[in-house]
C-alpha cells in the first residue's frame, strides 16, 4: 500500500476554512481532493481552529450587512433602476426571453425570501398579463 503524503499546515487550514463555510466534511474533502475521513479528523482534532473561523465568518457577514444596511439609499435606488428599466416596454423588446425569465424568476425568489422572513408563510401571485398565474 502507497504510502499517504502527509497535509501542509497550510493544506489543513484551507480544509478547516472550507469545511466551516460548505458545513459539510464530504463536500469539503471534495474541494481539497482528500477523504472525508481526513476532513472529520481534522475537525476533531482541532475544534478551537473550527470554531474561530465560524467566528470569523459570521463577523465578515455581520461586516457585510451592516455595511449594506449604511448604503441603503443606494441600493434603493438602482433596485428602482432595474425595476424601471424592467417595465420599459422597448427594453423588454429587446432582451432576450431567457433574460426575461432570469429577472423575473431572481425578483420573485428574492421577494419570496424577503417576506418568509418578515411575515410568514404568504402566497405570492405574479400576473404574466396572459391569464397565466405563478404562485410559490
Amino acid at each position: 500500500m502507497a504510502k499517504q503524503k502527509r497535509l501542509t499546515e497550510k493544506q489543513k487550514n484551507r480544509i478547516l476554512a472550507d469545511y466551516v463555510l460548505l458545513g459539510s466534511y464530504n463536500a469539503a474533502a471534495k474541494k481539497n481532493k482528500c477523504s472525508p475521513n481526513t476532513v472529520k479528523r481534522l475537525v476533531l482534532a482541532r475544534p478551537e481552529d473550527v470554531a474561530g473561523a465560524a467566528e470569523g465568518k459570521n463577523a465578515c457577514a455581520r461586516d457585510i450587512l451592516s455595511y449594506m444596511e449604511g448604503q441603503r439609499d443606494a441600493v434603493c435606488s438602482i433596485i428602482g433602476k432595474g425595476l424601471e428599466a424592467l417595465m420599459n416596454p422597448a427594453m423588454m423588446a429587446n432582451a432576450t426571453p431567457n433574460q426575461i425569465t432570469t429577472a423575473i424568476g431572481t425578483l420573485i425568489d428574492k421577494w419570496a425570501m424577503i417576506e418568509e422572513r418578515g411575515r410568514g408563510d404568504r402566497k405570492i401571485e405574479v400576473d404574466f398579463g396572459g391569464g397565466e398565474e405563478y404562485t410559490k
